[in-house]
Parts: structure tokens; C-alpha cells; sequence
């Protein structure tokens, strides 16, 4: 091109600058302004339909997710096996000894305690301190795991507990285990045992207590409801008999889980007889359903023989014997017309619980693996964040260890180890403190039971007094 024909271009191009500028603002706005009435017109389709917005999106989410996973890398390749292990490890260890019993327990108290009687003691117009201390002693005879405790936390609420009182037995069942107190002190010290023990008791009680005060409102208007859905306070089973039924399961599943513990004799001792134990117990309960319930001796007869053929043949498998008498015990009752509904209760609380359970043991494993494994987050970040008595340290540790998946007792040693890779006591305490009481899996069930905004609330104030109590306790020890 010559000099004159691009000098001749340039002036064109200068001489309809301010209409091409006028042309390219105008196609913008009109773009803008589509733009707009587009997003206009998908707020009112969500609007119309916010379902299928919420799962168009869901599938949308889980799509660019699984369309950009970094697959093939070493971490997450191996992230993704620890989450399957420790699936595999809660599904073996704990859904058929733990939560098979939880759920029928769960059930029967859905059906056969009194409501009256729940109201009268747990609920939301109940003496506080009563209502409490009720709900602390009961979660602390339980001794079970984050998760076993949830199908009884949503038995209790469902038949008309308050809030409080629901909350401090969520709290104390996997938290004031007396044993793993115990257990504390002699592995990590007996100053940091009496902290854990202190702590636990009166975490229930007030987190309890500041639950109810926030929802005390809505907690009357609830109890107004729930008196209006009950008649007499009586079922036509004596006190005692109820007693001694729920006493007998609650003793079958706490045997049945009775972990080893090589540093307590006594504990050791009890060990070595859970079998037997549990079996006395199950004979126990049998007894009382023929007497109390009319159940047929030879229905319960059969089912025990079948039990006691499984355990002498399959003798290194206790948990098939024990699942053939629960799922034995739940069809004679199926048969039933007065007992049917022990039943329906139960798969109601089994089909709302296990999925998330196993969900949300699948998610902490694939984040932060198992005790001694690496997840997708290091063990040494953890280690090197919580290494001292900070508050960020202390906060820290509470926070993870309301995410992590404890079971009983299995705290005790992960602590000890974090500890002898230079974990500040403040920070310990804190774990120890939120993590037995506090997991994913055990967040995403109590959201079904009491709603989004109480669980956060929950979780919040555990995370927070456990900071608080961790921090003083370590900077007390550190003068």
C-alpha cells in the first residue's frame, strides 16, 4: 500500500472515529441490556421452580467438578483410597455392632415411651436443671461414637424432648464417656484427664442451656403442639418395665462395642467376657418381651437358636450372629399389628441417617484420612499449625477435630500422637473436647433432625468453647 493510500485510509478512519465509537457503544448496551433481561428471566424460571434450579445447578456443580479433578495425581489418587478404606473400615466396625442397635433403640423409643413422660422430663417446659441433668447422665451411660448417638438424639426430639435438654444429650453421650476419661488421664496425664472430664460435664449443660435460650420461643410454640398430639400418660407398661426395656438394649449395644484397651486390666477384664455378656443381655431382653409383650416363645426360641448355631459355627465373626438377631428381632415384630409400627420407626430413622453417615465418612476421609494416613490435607500443616498454645493454634485444632470421624476412644491415641509430634496441650484439649463430640457425618444427620440454622448454632458454640477452654488451659500450663 502507498504512503497516500494509507494516509487517505487513516483520515477516513479518524473522520468516522466518533460514529464507529457511537456503533460499538450501542451493540454493548444492547448486549448489556440482553444480558440483563436473560438473567431477569432465569431468577423468575428458579422462582417458578426452585427445585429444579437447585439441581440443575447440583448437576451442573458435581459435572465441573468431576470435569476438572486432577486425577492421576498422587495425593488426590491416594485421598481417594483413604476415603474408600475408612468407608470400608466404619461399614465393618461399626454399622452392624453401632448402628443397627441404635436404630432399633431409636425406633422403640419413637413407640414405647411415654411422651407425656418425655415432655414431663425433657421438655421445653421442663424444670431446666432437671431437664439437663437428665439428658447429661443419660448421654454419659451410653459411651458411644458421634454417630451411634444420632438415631437416640432424633428418637428423644421426635417424641417431644426440648431442644436443651436434646443438645446436652447429643453432647455428652460420645463426650463425658467416663471410661475414655479414664483412659485420658492415664495416657496423656491425669491433669489433662480431670481438664477433659470438667470440660465435657459442663459443655453439656451449658450449651444445653444457651440452645434453649435462643429457641425458647419456638420451643414453647413446639411443646404446645406436642401436647395437643398425646393423650393419657400411660401406656399400660409399669416404670420399671420400660426401664428394664431400654436399660437391656442400651446394655446389649454398649457391650457389643466394647472396644480393647491394653493399658486397663479392668477394662481388659470386661473385654474379654462382652461376648458372653451381651449374650446374657440379649437372653434377658427375650425374656421380657415374652413376659411383657406377649411375643411367642416359639418365634424368640427359634431366633435364639439360629443366633447361638451362627456364633459356635462362625465363632471369629460375632457381628453376623449379632446382625441375624437384629434383623430376626425386627421381622417377628414386622408380624405383629401391635409392634409393626417399632419397625416402620426405625427404617424411618435408618433411611434418613445412613446415607449421610456414610457420605460424610467418605468426605472426612478423603480430606484429612485415617489416624496415622494422609488425606488430602497434609498431617504436617496440621502439626505445624497447632504446634503451640496460640489461639489460632487452639482454634485450629477444634475445627479440625469437629470435622474429623472419631470413634470411641480412637481419639485418645491420635491425640497422644499429635502431642509427641509437638502439639501444645491448649490444642489438645480443644480436640479432645470437640472432636468425639463433632464430625461431618454427625453434622450433616442433626441437620435433618433440628434444621440448618440450629446445627450451625451447635456446632459453633462447641468449636467456640472448646477454643476457649483449650486456650486457657494451655496458657495455664505454660507459666
Amino acid at each position: 500500500m502507498s504512503r497516500v493510500a494509507a494516509a487517505h485510509n487513516i483520515a477516513m478512519y479518524q473522520g468516522n472515529r466518533p460514529t464507529i465509537w457511537i456503533d460499538y457503544k450501542q451493540k454493548f448496551l444492547s448486549w448489556s441490556f440482553g444480558g440483563r433481561r436473560m438473567l431477569h428471566r432465569l431468577i423468575a424460571l428458579y422462582r417458578e421452580n426452585p427445585r429444579e434450579g437447585r439441581l440443575f445447578a447440583a448437576i451442573a456443580l458435581g459435572f465441573l467438578a468431576i470435569y476438572f479433578i486432577p486425577a492421576g495425581t498422587g495425593r488426590l489418587d491416594n485421598a481417594v483410597l483413604e476415603a474408600v478404606y475408612l468407608t470400608n473400615w466404619y461399614a465393618r466396625e461399626h454399622v452392624i455392632l453401632c448402628l443397627l442397635p441404635a436404630f432399633v433403640i431409636a425406633g422403640a423409643m419413637a413407640v414405647y415411651i411415654s411422651q407425656g413422660s418425655v415432655m414431663r422430663y425433657l421438655g421445653p417446659d421442663a424444670s431446666r436443671p432437671v431437664a439437663l441433668g437428665v439428658a447429661s447422665v443419660s448421654g454419659t451411660l451410653l459411651a458411644v461414637c458421634s454417630c451411634t448417638v444420632l438415631p437416640l438424639f432424633g428418637g428423644i426430639y421426635k417424641r417431644g424432648a426440648g431442644l436443651g435438654p436434646a443438645i446436652a444429650f447429643l453432647y455428652s453421650g460420645p463426650a463425658i464417656n467416663v471410661i475414655a476419661i479414664v483412659v485420658t488421664a492415664k495416657v496423656l496425664g491425669a491433669e489433662i484427664g480431670l481438664a477433659r472430664g470438667i470440660g465435657a460435664i459442663v459443655f453439656a449443660i451449658v450449651i444445653g442451656l444457651i440452645m434453649h435460650l435462643i429457641y425458647r420461643h419456638e420451643e414453647h410454640d413446639r411443646a404446645q403442639k406436642s401436647k395437643r398430639g398425646f393423650g393419657p400418660d400411660d401406656d399400660g407398661k409399669p416404670l420399671s418395665i420400660t426401664i428394664a426395656f431400654f436399660g437391656l438394649m442400651i446394655g446389649i449395644l454398649v457391650f457389643a462395642n466394647w472396644a480393647a484397651v491394653p493399658d486397663s486390666p479392668v477394662w481388659m477384664a470386661v473385654y474379654d467376657f462382652k461376648w458372653i455378656t451381651t449374650g446374657l443381655l440379649a437372653a434377658g431382653f427375650s425374656g421380657l418381651l415374652i413376659w411383657q409383650w406377649n411375643w411367642s416363645v416359639k418365634q424368640v426360641a427359634g431366633l435364639a437358636a439360629v443366633v447361638i448355631l451362627a456364633a459356635l459355627v462362625f465363632p471369629d465373626h460375632p457381628q453376623l450372629a449379632f446382625v441375624i438377631g437384629v434383623v430376626g428381632l425386627m421381622m417377628i415384630a414386622l408380624t405383629r399389628n401391635q409392634d409393626r409400627e417399632w419397625v416402620d420407626q426405625s427404617w424411618d430413622f435408618t433411611k434418613q441417617i445412613l446415607p449421610l453417615l456414610v457420605m460424610g465418612v467418605f468426605i472426612a476421609g478423603l480430606l484429612l484420612g485415617r489416624p496415622g494416613h494422609e488425606g488430602l490435607i497434609p498431617n504436617d500443616w496440621v502439626q505445624a499449625a497447632v504446634g503451640d498454645n496460640s489461639l489460632s493454634s487452639t482454634a485450629l485444632a477444634s475445627v479440625l477435630g469437629a470435622f474429623m470421624y472419631f470413634s470411641t476412644l480412637t481419639e485418645i491415641p491420635i491425640v497422644q500422637a499429635l502431642m509427641g509430634a509437638g502439639m501444645g496441650k491448649g490444642p489438645a484439649l480443644a480436640l479432645l473436647l470437640a472432636g468425639p463430640a463433632l464430625s461431618l457425618p454427625n453434622m450433616l444427620v442433626i441437620r435433618t433432625v433440628i434444621g440448618t440454622q440450629k446445627t450451625l448454632v451447635y456446632c459453633a458454640l462447641v468449636v467456640v468453647m472448646a477454643t476457649i477452654s483449650g486456650f486457657v488451659y494451655g496458657n495455664i500450663q505454660s507459666f
